[in-house]
């Protein structure tokens, strides 16, 4: 779908009401525009549907399978300090390019991206999360706020209704032993420095807000595109990562890179150095996306760049084309060769491949195998309970 066309579902959040998308002119979503280069996507465009209404659903996926336990790589369930909330997953801290917990011990995160928060409001609950850790092997969901698109924390959106949601979704996640990124989704902004002080604000009052929380990660800049370089990205993350700093010393924070995230290499050229536990984001559509990247994505790790897959797809990179799981295995096995953290785009029934909802799936939890699209299927079997990729299977039991 192209941008300004309607989506389908109830609407967006816009100062307190459910605004239809019908007649808005939604500026479309994810890789807007044309990517240069060998490792560079197609101009066909994601764009962002308003959300669909749907009832609860009952069922499962697992079925007779039963859940694997123990020191298997999965966030532990409640942590030792009996003064953090419960079920409170170990803090993070990035040592060389590696994750670990605070042993030192690796740690790999897989899990799944939310589609736009103020579209899809709806997946954020309990019960969904419950069935991606228990029944999916999953150990982390990422928040997606946009910030500059129909709805979007920037640009007219409800921004209280939006923090209510990203409050929702981490005590979800909480209550379920998950990690949490909050995602502050740039996209067709292109530039992170375009609501520099906006990011400021949120950060400070989210920051302040979670301090204490072991498991909440902070993504400063989803995509930079557009033509911005390194050096814009780098001073705009080091003015909202002092201002995390000011209030959470040690959370793990997110940064960006150019073109989409894909080029890494001039980040490892010239890292934030003035402060720690710091990842930088590398995405990748498989059908898009192959050997080039790949290789770049390698030689920025070696060259010292700890890296962290927060949004990839097994699709093409307009998140609506022929998917490539030959490709897609590829990717995964490198990334779990390294120990790279990955987390797939998208949780909706939106009618675009990325989605790993069917569109004809009105359920918010409960999923079975029936109600899955191809991406999906494919997430399942690679990260499922006796799946070939079940999350952290290659690192221990996450420590306090």
């Amino acid at each position: 779908m192209t941008a300004g066309e309607a989506g389908n579902g109830a609407g967006v959040l816009v100062d307190g009401e459910a605004a239809g998308p019908e007649g808005q002119n939604q500026e479309a979503g994810k890789n807007a525009g044309v990517q240069s280069g060998d490792r560079a996507g197609n101009s066909e465009t994601k764009s962002e549907a308003a959300s669909q209404d749907s009832a609860a659903g009952n069922g499962s996926i697992q079925g007779d399978t039963e859940v694997k336990s123990g020191t298997d790589g999965r966030v532990s369930g409640a942590a030792d300090d009996t003064e953090k909330e419960p079920g409170l997953p170990g803090a993070l801290k990035v040592i060389g390019t590696q994750l670990t917990d605070s042993r030192g011990t690796p740690v790999q995160l897989k899990g799944i991206s939310t589609h736009g928060l103020a579209w899809y409001p709806e997946y954020v609950n309990a019960a969904c999360f419950r069935q991606f850790r228990e029944e999916w092997g999953m150990n982390v969901v990422r928040l997606a706020m946009y910030t500059a698109e129909y709805g979007g924390y920037c640009t007219g959106g409800n921004q209280d209704e939006l923090k209510e949601l990203i409050r929702d979704g981490v005590s979800c996640a909480t209550d379920c032993g998950m990690y949490v990124i909050i995602d502050w989704h740039i996209l067709s902004d292109g530039n992170p420095n375009t609501y520099l002080e906006e990011a400021k604000e949120f950060f400070g009052e989210i920051a302040e807000e979670y301090a204490e929380y072991t498991n909440v990660i902070y993504e400063i800049c989803n995509e930079p595109n557009g033509g911005v370089s390194w050096s814009d990205v780098k001073e705009y993350a080091e003015q909202i990562i002092e201002v995390i700093r000011g209030e959470d010393e040690d959370g793990l924070i997110l940064v960006g890179t150019p073109n989409w995230c894909q080029y890494v290499e001039q980040a490892a050229a010239d890292p934030i150095t003035a402060y720690d536990n710091i990842m930088y984001t590398l995405h990748f559509y498989a059908a898009t996306h192959t050997d080039s990247l790949r290789d770049a994505m390698t030689k920025a790790v070696e060259a010292g760049l700890p890296v962290f897959v927060s949004e990839y797809g097994i699709c093409d990179a307009s998140g609506n084309g022929a998917i490539d799981k030959e490709q897609a295995d590829r990717w995964a096995e490198l990334l779990d060769e390294y120990g790279i953290s990955y987390v797939a785009w998208n949780l909706s029934n939106k009618a675009e491949t990325s989605a790993i909802l069917k569109s004809s799936c009105g359920k918010v939890s409960g999923f079975t195998l029936e109600d899955l699209s191809d991406s999906g299927k494919w997430l399942y079997e690679r990260l499922g309970v006796g799946g070939s990729g079940a999350a952290g299977e290659k690192t221990a039991a996450i420590h306090l």
